[in-house]
C-alpha cells in the first residue's frame, strides 16, 4: 500500500504543460523514473517511495500520458519525447542525473544518454531499445510508402474514435488485470485509479491520449540509433522478463553495442517487470544505484 504520495508540478516543453511529480529530499542526488507508453508517472510509486530517503526522485509523465497535455496534432514523435525529456533535466538545474526507464521511456533515455552521454551517471534500462532486429526487417520488408500510407489511413480511424469508456472504475480494473495477469490486485487497483479519469457522463476513461496508439512509421535510421548507443559512457544495467515479447539484447546482437552494459532476465515475469517480480528488480535496482 502506497502511505503517502509526492507534490504535483509542471514544465513547458515545446509549448506544451507536461506533469512530474516530486517526492522530497532535494538535497539528496536526482533520480528519474520514467515511465513507458500509455502509462503514467505513479506507476513508479512503490520504487520511488522505497528510494525517495536516499534519493530526490522525479517522475515524469510523458507527452499525451498521464497529467500531461496532449500533442494537439495527434503526433507522437520519439525525438519529441527526447527533447521533452532533455528541457526537464535543464529546467530543473541538474549536471547530471541517474536514469531509471522502462520501455518508451527506456528507449527516450537510452537517446538522451547517446547525445549526453556526461548528464547521465548511471542508467537502468527496463525493455526499452525499440523494435528487435527481426521486427525491423519484417517492417522494412513492408516497404516505406506502404507503411506510410498505413499509418495515414490508421490516423483517419483513430480521429474518429472516441477514447474507449468504462461504465465503472471497477470495469477498468478489470481490464487493467487482463491486460497483465501478474498484477496483485493491490497494484491494479492503485494503477488504474491514478491512470483513469472520469467523464462527463460518469463514465471513465484511461488518461493517454488515443493517438498513441497509432505508432510514429518512421523514425531515426537504425545506424543512427546504434551511433547514441555506442556514445553512451555511464554504467547500465538492462532488464528483460522472460516472459515478455521484448528480444532479449544478448540473444539479438544489440547488446554487443553496448560498452558499459550488463543484461539480467527476470524469470516469471513480462513486460512490467518491475511490477511483476518487484521483489527481484528492487534487489538488483539497488546492488546496481
Amino acid at each position: 500500500m502506497i502511505q503517502s504520495g509526492p507534490t504535483s508540478n509542471s514544465f513547458i516543453s515545446q509549448r506544451l504543460k507536461l506533469h512530474y511529480v516530486d517526492w522530497g529530499n532535494p538535497a539528496a542526488p536526482p533520480l528519474i523514473l520514467q515511465h513507458g507508453g500509455r502509462d503514467h508517472c505513479r506507476s513508479w510509486d512503490w520504487v520511488a517511495q522505497e528510494l525517495a530517503a536516499d534519493w530526490h526522485v522525479i517522475a515524469p509523465d510523458l507527452r499525451g500520458h498521464g497529467d500531461s497535455a496532449w500533442a494537439p496534432d495527434g503526433n507522437y514523435e520519439t525525438n519529441s519525447f527526447v527533447y521533452d525529456f532533455a528541457q526537464l533535466v535543464q529546467t530543473l538545474g541538474y549536471d547530471d542525473v541517474t536514469v531509471v526507464a522502462h520501455s518508451l521511456g527506456g528507449n527516450i533515455a537510452t537517446r538522451f544518454a547517446g547525445l549526453y552521454p556526461e548528464k547521465v551517471r548511471k542508467f537502468v534500462n527496463i525493455e526499452g531499445l525499440g523494435p528487435s532486429p527481426k521486427i525491423i526487417a519484417k517492417r522494412d520488408a513492408v516497404g516505406f510508402a506502404n507503411r506510410f500510407r498505413d499509418w495515414i489511413e490508421a490516423k483517419r480511424k483513430a480521429a474518429g474514435r472516441t477514447p474507449r469508456r468504462y461504465p465503472t472504475l471497477e470495469a477498468a480494473f478489470a481490464r487493467m488485470k487482463e491486460e497483465n495477469t501478474f498484477l496483485t490486485d493491490e497494484q491494479a487497483r492503485h494503477l488504474t485509479i491514478l491512470g483513469a479519469s472520469r467523464n462527463e457522463d460518469g463514465t471513465w476513461s484511461w488518461k493517454f491520449d488515443p493517438y498513441l496508439n497509432v505508432w510514429p512509421f518512421s523514425d531515426i535510421p537504425q545506424a543512427q540509433q546504434v551511433e547514441l548507443w555506442e556514445a553512451i559512457t555511464c554504467p547500465v544495467l538492462m532488464l528483460y522478463g522472460a516472459n515478455s515479447w521484448a528480444s532479449n539484447p544478448e540473444t539479438d546482437g544489440r547488446a554487443a553495442h553496448w560498452k558499459t552494459a550488463r543484461v539480467v532476465e527476470f524469470a516469471d515475469a513480462g513486460h512490467w517487470l518491475h511490477h511483476d517480480q518487484y521483489d527481484r528488480f528492487m534487489a538488483e535496482l539497488r546492488a546496481f544505484l
